[in-house]
């Protein structure tokens, strides 16, 4: 299958069963992807993880896993501008299950965090399944090197730094400034004020937020995906419903097949295209093993 029919049958419906040979429906060992649907968050998200082997992959007993999702906007599920509850909550449970000591969920908001962590629904979910849920202190912000190729140096939010693991949980959304928000976007939520400064080169800064922090697991939610108005949308005619959850190691593969979801080819997003020839990722989605389940 050429590049065009792969990204199209992606956009059409996800991954459909006739996508060659690299698609596959059970794999013998750890894809590059997963790709997951079904009629639960939870359990779309459950069964990505276990996809790729298993949430003892990626966290081992005794450590301190921070979750990173989008809860920047003071928006209920329904409206797709956080990441849904239901996916926080099973990786927790799975962070738990492998023997993490202590699991910590925390962003940086736009709109005020208390409404935010609330609102969103995932204070309470992440709080059900034994996670830590604080918000961000000031105290524990402190300015370190970056040492990316155009972002030196930032705030960074210590909690962060100080975890073992670190696993990037964004919702795909439509994004006024660059066309689409998911996981190397969703560091700015890890950082300090004032972010809006970092507008004037934001796929400089995403890209190198992303190398900084090399997360050890990337979650896209795609349940319910934001496409108009973002990235706060207001209307549930700004979303639509895909059911789908990707994981992976490998987060620039990851916002490279979210990208897919808004009819965009990995490579015409500058973010994505550079983070590729930084080598900080892959975006050849036709050259990957893409496991496809149902559940």
């Amino acid at each position: 299958m050429d590049r065009r029919a792969f990204l199209k049958d992606i956009a059409a419906g996800g991954l459909a069963a006739g996508a060659a040979g690299r698609l596959i429906a059970k794999a013998p060992a750890a894809p590059d992807l997963a790709f997951v649907q079904g009629e639960s968050p939870a359990a779309i998200t459950k069964g990505a993880i276990a996809a790729l082997g298993g949430m003892a992959k990626f966290v081992a007993k005794g450590d301190v896993v921070m979750i990173k999702p989008n809860i920047g906007w003071d928006r209920t599920p329904e409206m797709a501008a956080c990441t849904n509850p239901e996916v926080i909550r099973a990786l927790i449970e799975l962070s738990l299950a492998a023997g993490a000591k202590k699991v910590v969920v925390m962003d940086n908001t736009t709109n005020q965090a208390q409404r935010c962590y609330v609102r969103s629904g995932i204070q309470a979910a992440a709080k059900e399944a034994g996670a830590e849920v604080p918000f961000v202190n000031v105290r524990r912000i402190k300015k370190m090197a970056v040492k990316g190729e155009w972002l030196k140096e930032w705030d960074i939010i210590q909690d962060f730094i100080e975890a073992d693991k670190l696993i990037n949980v964004p919702i795909a959304k439509h994004h006024s400034l660059c066309r689409v928000t998911m996981g190397m976007k969703n560091w700015l939520g890890a950082i300090g004020d004032p972010r809006n400064q970092l507008h004037q080169k934001l796929d400089e800064a995403v890209v190198d937020l992303h190398g900084f922090f090399k997360p050890t697991l990337t979650v896209l939610d795609a349940w319910r995906i934001l496409v108009r108005n973002g990235p706060q949308g207001g209307r549930p005619s700004d979303t639509k419903l895909m059911k789908t959850v990707v994981a992976g190691r490998d987060g620039i593969a990851v916002d490279a097949l979210g990208a897919t979801f808004f009819d965009i080819a990995p490579a015409d997003l500058p973010a994505l295209k550079m983070a590729a020839q930084r080598g900080l990722g892959r975006i050849d989605l036709e050259k990957m093993t893409i496991e496809k389940r149902t559940v």
